[in-house]
């Protein structure tokens, strides 16, 4: 195909080129004769000396840039729903320009610290990279995209709202939470915990968005999973590619810019390992997928602590080892229940390959083990006795719950422990919250 400038979206993405251009030609001027000192103030600054008009015309072109940016952002959402690149690319440039913008914006107020300096060179590049690969294939288009038709505003909010798994997100933002308060020991800020849960919130949701694009043929054939947005079609692959992208880099931006630099890379540790590492390879890879993808859904009380502290102590590790040790369980109970869907699916979950009775055995085994675990922190002196007596009490109703599904087994008791383990992470959770500042 030949590059051209037939269809209006490959000119107005070439405009943009042009504006960031332009933008990036009188950022790097400012930068050299150093303007930036002449006109104080951001977004809009009053000139001391000719050359502050140099940073005052950087603004301008920060505002035409962003204009021309939206109207691309529109109209790709508007006609390019089901475009599998153009979608995607032109929300993701979308991102990293704001990221741009954050990030220079961020290190003026926090004197340009390292982590933010590369930060910004690295979205930089980034930005040029996927505008020039936009411009490139919007150009190959010999004509616009056909705007999709009226749909409920409404529903569609919902399936972006369902795409992100709210109930997960939840769970994963208590136990965030958690490690925040018992790595301060204390009840944390306001700002530290609304920049910490939205960061972590972002970065949860957006992965699960991307679990769902990945699985959405795979969900197809599960009666428990048929009916979510990907799989039912409500929405397009490109859709959920594109919020599940945007999410993820926004989060990495929010913690880098509000919170640290460690919570930040153990937040993208967590969607990569999420993401890539479980979802793209090993669930279908291994009859220990639960297992082993369990350290996914165990690094969100390590943001946590590592937002209140700047550091990892063995107590971060700990709540690591908590929810790792709870995945199995909690997960092979949903299994049983659903074996039927996860064979249909090709997914080798361990009931489906070794049998419900190993499962059971395996239930039983890995809850004890949990017990045990959860125990550790007051045997290092790292919780006082609220949290003792709720480990505990708690871990006595999920045993039991454990023990019946290795006696009884069958379904009702599956789904009774499935419902008992979700409720007993977020129970044990604040638990040690509570017993952290009390």
């Amino acid at each position: 195909m030949k590059y051209s400038l037939r269809s209006s979206f490959a000119r107005l993405t070439f405009l943009l080129m042009v504006s960031v251009f332009s933008l990036t030609v009188f950022g790097r001027m400012v930068t050299i004769t150093n303007a930036a000192l002449f006109c104080a103030g951001w977004p809009l600054c009053a000139p001391t000396d000719p050359l502050g008009y140099l940073k005052l015309a950087h603004f301008a072109f920060v505002g035409v840039a962003a204009i021309i940016m939206a109207l691309v952002w529109r109209k790709a959402w508007r006609e390019q729903r089901h475009h599998p690149v153009l979608l995607p690319l032109t929300t993701v440039t979308g991102v990293l320009f704001l990221g741009q913008a954050f990030v220079g914006a961020i290190e003026v107020t926090r004197a340009y610290p390292l982590h933010l300096v590369v930060l910004h060179t690295l979205t930089a590049i980034s930005l040029w990279v996927s505008l020039l690969v936009l411009v490139i294939v919007s150009g190959t288009l010999e004509e616009d995209g056909v705007p999709a038709p009226h749909t409920d505003l409404r529903q569609r909010v919902r399936d972006f709202f369902i795409l992100s798994k709210p109930l997960i997100v939840a769970l994963l933002l208590v136990t965030t939470y958690s490690g925040l308060v018992a790595g301060s020991k204390a009840w944390p800020s306001a700002s530290l915990t609304f920049w910490t849960l939205l960061g972590g919130m972002l970065a949860a949701a957006g992965s699960s968005a991307l679990n769902q694009y990945i699985d959405r043929e795979l969900d197809k054939k599960m009666q428990r999973t048929a009916r979510r947005p990907l799989a039912d079609g409500r929405l397009t692959s490109a859709e959920g590619l594109s919020y599940g992208l945007a999410l993820c880099l926004l989060s990495y931006y929010v913690m880098a810019g509000y919170v640290n630099l460690l919570a930040a890379l153990l937040s993208l540790a967590g969607i990569f390992y999420y993401v890539l590492f479980y979802s793209v390879w090993l669930k279908k890879a291994t009859v220990q997928n639960i297992v082993i993808g369990g350290g996914a859904g165990a690094i969100p009380p390590m943001v946590g602590w590592a937002a209140a502290t700047g550091e990892l102590g063995l107590a971060a590790w700990i709540l690591f080892a908590i929810v790792f040790m709870w995945t199995p369980p909690h997960f092979w109970a949903l299994a049983i229940v659903r074996m039927k869907d996860y064979e249909n699916a090709g997914v080798p979950m361990l009931p489906v390959v070794e049998g419900e009775k190993k499962t059971r055995n395996q239930i039983l085994i890995y809850t004890i083990v949990l017990i045990a675990v959860t125990l550790l922190l007051p045997i290092f002196n790292l919780a006082g006795n609220v949290y003792l007596i709720s480990a505990l009490v708690l871990g006595g109703f999920l045993l039991y719950a454990a023990w019946r599904v290795f006696k009884i087994g069958g379904n009702k008791v599956a789904w009774t422990m499935y419902r008992w383990s979700s409720m007993y992470l977020m129970f044990i959770f604040l638990a040690l919250m509570i017993d952290a500042v009390v």
